[in-house]
């Protein structure tokens, strides 16, 4: 488990399914994401098991929860390469908590442990080029974009655009 002064990043338990399902099943929170709304109780539980049986430090995705005060408030994905030096990260905050630090406090304290602790070398964002929220996260916690992929994405109906971030371990942060 990872804290802040906020938040513990911890990995999932079956009670989280509710509120998972629950903020993956508003559409606003899925507007720039590839789920579709809504995110049934059933489902919920059975991705919340899954998340649960990973292994933080694989090869692959591993999706740990955001917690505050007990309460699950969101997600945050690391996709560790195959040479174990790199990273892809990706992250959700359930809408009525957004705009309260939490998304930056939940990816600066990842961004720490995956340098400081996993030892990576270099960490990667990419998001829908319209979220200028997750845009001015990942640059608040010192993300460097590096490139437009214009019209690369087809989801739900339509071709976005996507923004590609780097960090590298001796960025200033």
């Amino acid at each position: 488990m990872l804290t802040t002064d906020r938040l513990a990043i911890r990995p999932f338990r079956p009670d989280d399914a509710a509120a998972f399902a629950a903020y993956r099943s508003d559409a606003e929170v899925a507007r720039y994401q590839s789920w579709d709304t809504p995110l049934s109780l059933e489902d919920a539980a059975r991705t919340v098991a899954g998340y649960g049986a990973d292994v933080p430090a694989m090869v692959g995705w591993y999706q740990w929860a955001i917690d505050r005060d007990g309460l699950l408030i969101g997600d945050i994905g690391v996709n560790t390469h195959d040479n174990r030096m790199q990273a892809e990260i990706g992250f959700t905050i359930a809408a009525s908590e957004q705009g309260k630090g939490y998304g930056t406090e939940a990816v600066g304290r990842m961004v720490d442990y995956l340098f400081a602790e996993r030892g990576l070398h270099r960490i990667s964002a990419e998001c829908d080029a319209r979220n200028e929220a997750s845009a001015r996260l990942l640059r608040k916690v010192g993300f460097q974009q590096e490139g437009l992929l214009r019209s690369n994405t087809w989801i739900k109906g339509e071709w976005t655009d996507d923004l590609l971030f780097g960090l590298l371990d001796g960025d200033p942060r």
